[in-house]
């Protein structure tokens, strides 16, 4: 039996037990199934890419809080199907292919999942901020009173047609004292707080939720793709001293900006690394795939010395197999592949521009995502942004393979390294997954010792 129907399995029989009780029984005389039943405490990463669907599982004992790393016990990606730009475009491909990526995952880690927290770059996601300000009395700032500012600003969440997927505080204030932390036993006169929302087309929204459902699986977060990849790839220093962290997907390209330790904008633009390969096999009359094979092997964004003196073949269109291949000098190659990296880069600038968000003038940028790996990428970032840029990995996740430990992995580590060491929402993640997000929501109470509100915490989001 499959890992795919032991969780259609376990569906049936939290529908009808007894019916799922006769369905495994084992025959006279044969044994019971030999897959390892679901475990308690594992998390789960799904990332639904444009190029590749990628799963990362974690055993409970993998967390490591000294230095809040993780170690990964099961990894499995397969090509995508089915999802372009975060969207669901064949409801039926995609969900196989999350059932194949997911069961390559468990293989490894010789578990069963039920669910997973999902990671999506692109989906028309948009960054949203809203203010709230209570008053105080004369008693210290008390958890009771950032309840008060947190339900003020949810009574402010109110976006036609979008869902909030995260609700993180920027800052707190308290009277004209701006950047507070934590502002619990100070004395005021009032409490502020700035919450950034960051939302998705809620249709996006549903069909994701029903794709990965249809592969038997509950979708217990939707966590954007360079929120999670800057978790991965951002030192502490960066978040600090601001930074673009900016995921370059293969049909999308997406930005998470960093002020004073906390997340404060997020961007994103539906061009990517497809429609370089796009670019190229129509300038060269090659195959996709042929296209995508140079543009891997031989593509730069930059010039190189030699390059008119050097060349590239492709595989001619049609199913002449006998015919002669596309030979060009590999500057050809360079001049399709530079200007539209450049861009999107600079589509991207004048749309953070745009957005009105300040951004520190040391800030530099990370690049993260399967495109960012394309040669010349990151000198080009310089020169568009005229900003220190790198190339992010996934760090605080050692001994993943090779294949699994590049910047297009960043987003699938990220989301997992987030689940266990935050930045955390405001707002218990089974809550903003359940319903759309109003002042009700806030948290409540607020009493007791820290271990109670921990178990609390852990109880609401895992």
């Amino acid at each position: 039996m499959s890992r795919f129907e032991d969780r259609q399995n376990a569906k049936a029989a939290a529908i009808n037990p007894e019916a799922a009780k006769a369905r495994l029984a084992p025959a006279a005389g044969g044994e019971a199934p030999g897959r390892p039943p679901a475990s308690q405490g594992l998390i789960a990463s799904l990332d639904l890419g444009a190029s590749k669907i990628g799963c990362f599982i974690m055993r409970p004992e993998g967390a490591r809080q000294s230095d809040q790393s993780i170690r990964v016990a099961g990894v499995g990606y397969v090509q995508s199907k089915g999802i372009r730009a975060g969207s669901v475009i064949d409801m039926e491909a995609a969900s196989q292919a999350i059932a194949q990526a997911v069961e390559r995952a468990e293989a490894m880690a010789n578990v069963s999942i039920q669910g997973v927290r999902v990671t999506i770059p692109g989906a028309q996601t948009a960054s949203h901020k809203v203010s709230a300000q209570v008053s105080l009395g004369l008693k210290p700032i008390s958890d009771q009173d950032l309840n008060r500012a947190i339900a003020s600003a949810l009574a402010q969440v109110r976006f036609p047609n979008r869902r909030a997927i995260h609700l993180l505080p920027v800052s707190w204030s308290v009277d004209d004292q701006y950047g507070v932390r934590d502002p619990r036993g100070l004395n005021g006169r009032n409490l502020g707080l700035e919450l950034l929302v960051v939302t998705i087309d809620e249709s996006v929204f549903n069909n994701i939720n029903t794709c990965v459902g249809l592969a038997h699986l509950e979708v217990q977060a939707i966590v954007c793709a360079p929120l999670a990849a800057a978790v991965a790839a951002l030192e502490e220093d960066e978040k600090e001293l601001g930074c673009i962290c900016i995921d370059m997907g293969a049909s999308s390209t997406t930005a998470a900006i960093f002020a004073n330790g906390t997340l404060v904008h997020v961007d994103c633009l539906n061009v990517g690394g497809s429609h370089v390969t796009a670019d190229i096999a129509r300038g060269l009359s090659t195959t996709l795939a042929g296209a995508e094979r140079i543009k891997t092997l031989h593509g730069s964004a930059i010039a190189s010395a030699h390059e008119d003196r050097e060349t590239v073949e492709a595989p001619p269109r049609g199913d002449d197999r006998g015919g002669a291949p596309i030979t060009v000098p590999r500057s050809i190659l360079k001049g399709i592949i530079a200007p539209r990296v450049e861009e999107t880069f600079e589509l991207l600038r004048e749309k953070i521009k745009a957005s009105g968000v300040q951004i520190e003038p040391g800030a530099g940028i990370v690049l993260t995502g399967g495109a960012s790996q394309l040669a010349g990428v990151r000198e080009l970032a310089i020169r568009v942004f005229d900003r220190p840029c790198r190339l992010g990995r996934p760090m605080r996740v050692p001994h993943l393979g090779d294949a699994a430990a590049g910047p297009s992995f960043a987003a699938t580590a990220g989301v997992i390294l987030r689940t266990l060491y935050g930045p955390r929402d405001v707002v218990p993640v089974k809550k903003i997954m359940a319903a759309k997000i109003g002042p009700k929501d806030a948290p409540s109470g607020g009493s007791g010792n820290i271990v109670a509100r921990v178990i609390d915490w852990l109880k609401s989001n895992l």
